[in-house]
């Protein structure tokens, strides 16, 4: 199976750490994000991993090399005008012939890869989307009024449930037949492949899940690998 990794992002919401280094060389612990990733990616039968890349490119491509010492094999996509975040799967599409992980190539989670792309197998769908819950509070009074414009409920600084994108899909080669030429976003590919009637369902995942593309979660995704690292070492 191959994964296909967004990795040229700027980071610049991780600045000043993201002026001299990618966000996907970012350590949480003792290892890159990108390397927990591709690692994860190995455990759930992954032979092939594509970087597509950007922003300081060059560290990226020297630190990974051709992924032997990985137990993987890794090529790089580089692109020369930017292409959002679906556009990139053109550039590669000889390479996407069957099953693939697409994912974003900062994110610090436990999730079972297997499990994941199982269930999308399981379930015949040309796309699948890895979910997760997050909660959001509102700091004000929530008001609904009815059709009349009268006052029907007060909800005082009520938090809010969203299921939200891990970041993480797995789609069949058919999508590719509904990229255009040029710049293209994920969720763009998504309402498209819902509105031609292709089969799009969700994953949902209630384990760790951080982007750390904000230097708080960043942060805690340092502080989780710490406490797992501790918990592995027995203190």
């Amino acid at each position: 199976m191959i994964a296909v990794l967004l990795a040229g992002g700027k980071g610049t919401r991780l600045a000043p750490f993201t002026i001299s280094l990618p966000k996907p060389l970012m350590p949480v612990g003792n290892r890159p994000i990108l390397e927990i990733l591709i690692r994860q990616l190995k455990d759930a039968g992954v032979k092939k991993v594509i970087i597509c890349v950007g922003y300081l490119e060059s560290l990226i491509r020297s630190y990974f090399g051709d992924g032997k010492k990985f137990g993987v094999e890794i090529v790089y996509s580089s692109e020369d005008e930017p292409l959002g975040t679906a556009g990139p799967m053109k550039l590669i599409a000889e390479h996407l012939t069957d099953t693939f992980f697409f994912m974003n190539g900062d994110l610090f989670t436990d999730i079972n890869l297997d499990e994941m792309v199982n269930f999308h197998r399981q379930n015949k769908a040309t796309a699948t989307i890895g979910l997760t819950r997050k909660m959001v509070n509102i700091d004000f009074g929530v008001i609904k009024i009815n059709d009349k414009k009268e006052f029907s409920e007060w909800k005082e600084k009520p938090t809010l449930e969203y299921l939200v994108s891990m970041g993480i899909y797995v789609f069949e080669p058919s999508v590719l037949k509904h990229l255009p030429d040029g710049f293209y976003n994920v969720p763009d590919l998504i309402v498209k492949l819902h509105e031609v009637n292709e089969k799009v369902i969700g994953y949902q995942y209630n384990g760790n899940w951080l982007d750390i593309g904000r230097l708080e979660d960043y942060q805690r995704a340092c502080q989780q690998m710490e406490e797992l690292e501790n918990k592995n070492n027995g203190k």
